[in-house]
Parts: C-alpha cells; structure tokens; sequence
C-alpha cells in the first residue's frame, strides 16, 4: 500500500455558521482576527481549522486535523510544500517511521513546535486513521487498548453575562450529573474568587478548576493559588506566562492545588522538561498539536512522573476531537478529558455520524476503524477557504 495524494482543507466558519464563537461577545478586532482581554492570544471571530485527506493506491483514505484556530492556510502551506513530499510513496501504515521522518526534517524549522508541529499532527493524525482503516481496528486498539469505553470528562467553560446566569447554566449541568467543571477565568484575583465562590456553592460535591489562561505575575498567583488551597480546588490552569517554567516550578512548590499545564506545548521532549523541574502537576496535551504519535508519548513520560493526564481540547473540530478521546482512552493516568459543551456541535458539523457525550459529560469512544469517525465531504467542501 502506498500514498498517492495528500490535501489540505482551510476551514473557516461564520459565528452564524456555528452559532457560537469561541473569542466571545467581548473581543476587539485585530486585522480580522479578535484578542479578547485580559488574554492576550489572537481568536477567529467564527471557528476555523485545518483537515487533512491522505488517499492510497488501494482506496483507502484517512483524515487528520490540526488544532489551528488561526490561519489554517499557514499550516495547510507546511503540509503542502514540506511534509507531503515526504511521505508520498511510502506506505502510510509505518506511522512511527513516518513521524520521525517529519520531526527530523523539521529540526532547522522551528522542530517540534508552532505552525511546523500543528501541520506533522494532522498529517499523523491522518496516518493513524488510515492504519486502523487498513487493519479494521480503532485507533485506541492500535495503541495497545482501552482503559474506559466511557471517558470522565470536565465541563470546560461556564459562559454568562455575570455569575448569576453562570449560576444559573451550572446548575443545569449539575442537575444532569455533571460533577467536575472548569472555569475559563484570568481577570484578577477578587473577581476571579468571587465567580468560583458563586459556582462552588451549586453543589457540595463539586470538583473545580480555574484556568487562568495565562494572565498572572507570579506573586498574584501565589495569593490565588492559597485561596484555591483553601477551597480544595480541583487543580489551578496555566496560571503564568508560558515562557516561565521556573515561576511555574515556584508556583507549585508553594501550593497543594495541582497546577496544570500543556496546551501551548507539542513535544515530548517540553513536558519532560517541565515534569523534571516539578514545575507541572497535570499535564494537557491536546492531541490537534501534538498528533497521536507524540500524544501517546507525552501520556508515557507523564506516567513516568506520576503525573496524570488530562488531554487538552478547544476550537477544533470532530477529527482532532475523535484524536484526543482515543489516546485518552489509552493512558494510563488519565484523569479526564476536556468536555466544551459549546464546541461539540461545531465539531460534529463535519461528522455524519455525531461523536457522542453522555448527560453527565462521559465521553463515548468511538469504536470504528481508525478514529471511529466518518467525515461529511460535502460539508468540507462548504466552508473550505482559500
């Protein structure tokens, strides 16, 4: 079996295509894309992405994404000019040897990260579903199995004009047995605790997290994070600059709250570092950066390090999504999978078959060849961008 063609599809859609966007109500324009203070990183003003198709001599085909929630068109470039050439030809079913021929070819690229380390995870992500369309197994069964067919999960996000209405959608989300939720916070110290005091008081035995998106000097994290300790609070998101490593080890050497983080890294070789310092407590790879191959990998090292995994997952869609559930479903620390409530009927738009969260947020994996999932052509074709 050989490769015989690679394409890349930009996708882009509309807040009125999704009903929803991910940059908020608050977001200031920024040549087309959105920054939505007190986070400083740019956001699509809809919901954009980037697939990838590898299609072989014997009809098989399998499909990738890359988590690329900006410029799709710049990752669907290195896909297209530097990584197709390498694996055209070659058989699609040798994914380690194909990933290490991408890394080592990206060494003097900028290696294992940015736009280079999203485009290698689509391209493997897209290898992995076409192994298990070959073999007739799902990509967690190639992996070595399945820990949990039902994955926990956390609620990630609480949206609402004031507490009172995120009271209010909590409550909804307790009633229907959810028990574990995070809140997307960052603003300062006081308003912060107060929305986490106001949505900790739903229910007794409420699990809460609170990410910071990356908003705060070391000493207004320290005074947060001992409030957090008094609060029992469940772990404590990217709390400094991404940058700062030793605050982080700082950080979490002061506070029993884990500190987690992973969303900006996309090696193994970065978690390493940031395990060996204690300067992590949870890790969060997300699956759309670092495909399966690394991701699988990424859960290894944390295990290593007696440190648990919950796989980060945002503003990608079914592809990427299918991608984190099953090298979830695959570690052997796992803590939970992201659940974004918001961001699951976008990404089954692409999906004819929907992937599947029960009432009380337990992730069903999927257990079809490859991802499990089967991707809607036709839905591609509309919102593709060019």
């Amino acid at each position: 079996m050989k490769i015989t063609r690679v394409q890349t599809f930009p996708l882009f859609l509309s807040r009125e295509d999704a009903d929803d966007s991910y940059a908020g109500d608050t977001g200031v324009a920024h040549r087309g894309y959105v920054i939505r203070p007190p986070w400083r990183s740019l956001y699509s003003p809809g919901y954009e992405t980037l697939l990838v198709k590898i299609e072989t001599d014997e009809g098989l085909v399998g499909w990738g994404e890359a988590l690329a929630p900006v410029a799709p068109e710049v990752v669907a470039a290195v896909v297209d000019h530097l990584l197709a050439p390498l694996i055209l030809g070659e058989d699609p079913r040798s994914v380690r040897t194909l990933w290490h021929r991408m890394t080592e070819s990206m060494r003097e690229r900028g290696h294992l990260t940015g736009h280079q380390a999203d485009a290698m995870a689509a391209v493997d992500i897209a290898l992995w579903d076409l192994w298990g369309h070959a073999t007739g197994l799902s990509v967690s069964e190639l992996a070595g199995g399945r820990f949990a067919e039902i994955l926990p999960t956390y609620v990630s996000g609480i949206r609402g004009n004031d507490d009172a209405e995120r009271v209010d959608k909590a409550t909804a989300f307790v009633e229907s047995g959810v028990r574990r939720i995070k809140l997307h916070l960052g603003t300062d110290i006081r308003t912060d605790l107060a929305t986490y005091d106001a949505i900790r008081a739903v229910h007794p035995d409420l699990d809460l997290a609170l990410d910071a998106h990356w908003t705060y000097r070391l000493g207004e994290a320290k005074a947060l994070g001992r409030e957090l300790d008094d609060r029992r609070a469940w772990f404590f998101e990217a709390p400094l600059a991404p940058e700062d490593v030793e605050g982080h080890r700082d950080l979490a050497a002061s506070l029993a709250t884990p500190i987690a983080i992973g969303e900006a890294m996309r090696s193994r070789f970065e978690f390493t570092d940031w395990l060996a310092r204690r300067a992590v407590g949870l890790t969060q790879p997300d699956i759309g950066r670092t495909g399966i191959t690394e991701g699988l990998a990424i859960a290894a090292v944390a295990d290593a390090f007696h440190a648990q995994v919950a796989p980060h997952h945002s503003a990608a869609f079914g592809l990427a999504m299918a991608a984190g559930v099953h090298v979830a479903a695959s570690a052997t620390s796992l803590l939970a999978f992201e659940y974004q409530p918001f961001t699951l009927p976008v990404a089954n738009l692409i999906l004819t078959t929907p992937l599947e969260v029960r009432p009380d947020g337990g992730f069903i994996v999927p257990t079809g060849p490859g991802l499990g999932v089967t991707v809607d052509e036709a839905a591609v074709a509309q919102f593709v961008r060019r």
